[in-house]
């Protein structure tokens, strides 16, 4: 049978906007600033976790496994398990969603599950003409063979590619994940000045939650090693209009394109946590639950379409839960870009999408624009890629515990071609 999974507190770092070079935390930094007070005020020592699970997507190279380089340093203990998931902007959630399976099939009681990101680290990269010169430069035998390699040296062998642009790239369809927005916010008819206007509310429902102090007890002060501190998320522009932005040209698709800067996601360093626990260790502790798990579901499709995986994920969630879109009083859809989100609440409206995509008789409905994203998303946020999928989940139950609703879903587009949501409940 199955158990209840509940989740129990949780918090994240400020997301830190990248300013073109690598920021003050690498991932694992970051995973250690969210985790330190989180932990503190825990009744619990931080030991008493049975596994720590991590979303993160650029691992940089001295932090291989950054959930167990995490988890030792936040004095969890040698003998904590400790391991990475990845799948592009869903690992955050994959990590909630895996300790939710171990904790339900009764494998463990509490599960530290988060993500990390540092995208200002993404690495610069040589093209493989240029790693293949470095090979047969070291394989050289003597002076002369050196002298020989080192004469095929040609310019274009050592012109940096940005790794980011690369892991952003679909290596099946060559489309850039902008270049899928574009696609879908074609398909469903979405104008520029739809996603512009969308970009700008999500700026002020940020700045709204951080002047209301909606984010306190979320988000934590992050502390770098030159005393310098972060305690809000940087990339919000309150002062962001409908003039400003329509100033920016087209991102991908020149000049017609409606995916711009300003309402796109922005490139971001952030960490989040989230505490699991079972039923038994709700009582052991004397835990207070803020919601628990009903069900979770991950969906694949057409890769040059990826924008549509929340419509697809979700349906699936509703659909095996007897419920309807009505039924759902608070939504966090992840806001990639303000075209795909704005194309996937139009594909719930649409007929022909609805019988042909998802095999509903009809169009399932729309979501009501004051239930969605209720204090931004991450246009204004930011889009850590391993980190997104925890932060939308552990701000919903929040959300939704200052609202007062019961029944929410955190769902997202995954690059790749996938999309994953999730059903929480308060408690």
């Amino acid at each position: 049978m199955a158990r209840p999974v509940y989740i129990i507190d949780g918090a994240r770092t400020p997301f830190l906007k990248a300013q073109g070079g690598p920021g003050p935390f690498t991932p694992v930094d970051l995973a250690v600033q969210a985790g330190r007070p989180l932990l503190a005020r825990q009744p619990f020592a931080p030991t008493a976790f049975d596994q720590v699970i991590l979303g993160c997507v650029n691992v940089i190279a001295d932090e291989m496994n950054p959930a167990r380089v995490a988890a030792l340093r936040l004095g969890m203990g040698e003998r904590m398990v400790a391991f990475t998931v990845q799948i592009n902007c869903g690992s955050g959630m994959q990590s909630i969603d895996t300790a939710y399976r171990y904790i339900e099939a009764g494998k463990a009681d509490m599960i530290l599950a988060g993500g990390a990101e540092a995208l200002s680290y993404a690495p610069l990269v040589f093209p493989q003409s240029g790693v293949r010169w470095f090979a047969r430069l070291a394989s050289a035998k003597d002076s002369m063979s050196k002298v020989a390699a080192f004469l095929k040296a040609r310019p274009r062998d050592f012109k940096p590619i940005i790794g980011l642009e690369r892991g952003l790239t679909d290596p099946i369809t060559d489309l850039n994940m902008g270049q899928t927005a574009e696609v879908i916010a074609h398909l469903m008819g979405v104008t520029r000045e739809q996603a512009d206007a969308y970009a700008v509310e999500s700026h002020q429902r940020l700045a709204t939650a951080q002047a209301q102090g909606f984010l306190h007890g979320e988000v934590e002060t992050a502390f770098a090693r030159d005393g310098k501190f972060y305690d809000h998320d940087d990339g919000v522009r309150p002062d962001s209009s409908m003039e400003k932005l329509a100033k920016l040209k087209p991102a991908f698709e020149r000049p017609w394109g409606q995916v711009t800067p300003g309402n796109s996601s922005q490139i971001t360093d952030g960490a989040c946590w989230t505490i699991l626990a079972s039923e038994d260790a709700v009582n052991k502790y004397g835990l207070k639950p803020k919601a628990t798990i009903i069900d979770s579901q991950w969906s694949g499709l057409d890769p040059a379409i990826m924008g549509f995986g929340p419509v697809l994920s979700s349906n699936e969630l509703l659909r095996r839960n007897k419920l309807k879109l009505q039924d759902i009083e608070t939504w966090e859809i992840n806001e990639a870009f303000a075209s795909q989100v704005l194309a996937c609440l139009a594909a719930w409206k649409d007929d022909k999408f609805c019988r042909e995509v998802l095999g509903l008789d009809s169009a399932a409905g729309e979501i009501d624009r004051a239930k969605l994203n209720v204090d931004g998303g991450a246009i204004s946020l930011g889009h850590p890629v391993g980190t997104s999928g925890n932060r939308i989940v552990l701000h919903l139950v929040n959300a939704m515990k200052r609202l007062g609703t019961r029944r929410g879903i955190a769902t997202e587009c995954i690059g790749g071609g996938l999309g994953g949501a999730m059903l929480i409940e308060t408690v």
